[in-house]
């Protein structure tokens, strides 16, 4: 356990309209230049992170020249960036239109409330997170309010971003990735020390990862900053996919961190079942 204990391309002849194409929707003012740039960004799935040039442009029917102008143009946006297989992945304006959805759509509406219990039962900080590339995005956060916590709190706010990898959200996050765009992301970040148990080792991480995988926690011993712990648990929707973390966050002089999964990891993953049924999520023994 963790540290603490296709489709194929469209004949040029076919008179069949493209996967992008909605005639219904047309009129003389409609845009299929901005079509097509959605329809490729409608391409990027969880079960298909990463594509190149062929696979876009087989799925929509498009010619690879015209797929690699709007690929292009969604690069230099920041809608999409390139990997270092020169494949494409959704990049981080996506993510500012993905919050902005979170926030429509009630995430935090649906979460607070259970952080601020969370909080006021624990006394300390709770948080609620969201991927973002190579760093996790906070979504909500209810601050503790004890004296001297002020260190596990540090400047962290509602839309800050800490790195992936040495966050217990993070790492959460990290390991619910499909394997292929996980060890893309891996291989694209530098790990550098920010405490004292920072995971500056790519095997290291990867072999992290497992363990938090099989159990479906993750905690961060000291990695982000000396004398802090948190542990995280994950946030799924109504196709049980992970879409958030709730994580805790304590210093080391209060509580030690097999104290803080222990005591209080049951009650975290209380909190996240909780916002994962509002979200529609059903366990197994729910299942009809």
């Amino acid at each position: 356990m963790p540290r603490a204990p296709s489709k194929g391309p469209k004949s040029p002849a076919s008179t069949q309209e493209p996967a992008w194409s909605i005639p219904s929707l047309r009129e003389p003012r409609y845009s299929q230049s901005l079509e097509r740039g959605l329809a490729i960004l409608s391409c990027f799935t969880p079960k298909r992170p990463v594509l190149g040039i062929a696979d876009i442009a087989d799925e929509l029917g498009m010619s690879r020249s015209t797929t690699h102008r709007y690929v292009i143009t969604l690069v230099a946006l920041g809608y999409l960036e390139q990997g270092p297989s020169r494949k494409y992945r959704l990049g981080l304006r996506v993510t500012d239109l993905g919050m902005a959805a979170l926030n429509s759509t009630g995430l935090r509406e649906h979460a607070h409330g259970y952080l601020e219990e969370l909080r006021q039962r624990s006394s300390y900080t709770v948080s609620l997170a969201v991927l973002d590339g190579p760093e996790i995005l906070y979504v909500d956060r209810a601050r503790s309010f004890r004296r001297g916590q002020g260190a596990s709190n540090g400047d962290v706010t509602i839309g800050s971003r800490l790195p992936v990898y040495c966050t217990a959200t993070g790492k959460l996050l990290l390991a619910s990735l499909p394997e292929a765009y996980q060890r893309e992301l891996i291989a694209s970040l530098k790990l550098s020390k920010h405490g004292p148990n920072t995971i500056t080792s790519k095997r290291a991480l990867r072999e992290e990862l497992d363990e938090v995988l099989e159990a479906s926690f993750a905690v961060d011993d000291e990695e982000l900053a000396k004398d802090v712990y948190a542990i995280a648990v994950p946030v799924r929707n109504a196709a049980r996919e992970v879409v958030a973390a709730v994580d805790i966050a304590a210093p080391s002089s209060m509580i030690s961190l097999g104290e803080l999964v222990d005591a209080l990891g049951p009650h975290l993953i209380s909190t996240a079942d909780r916002i994962s049924a509002r979200l529609g999520y059903r366990r197994d023994d729910e299942q009809d």
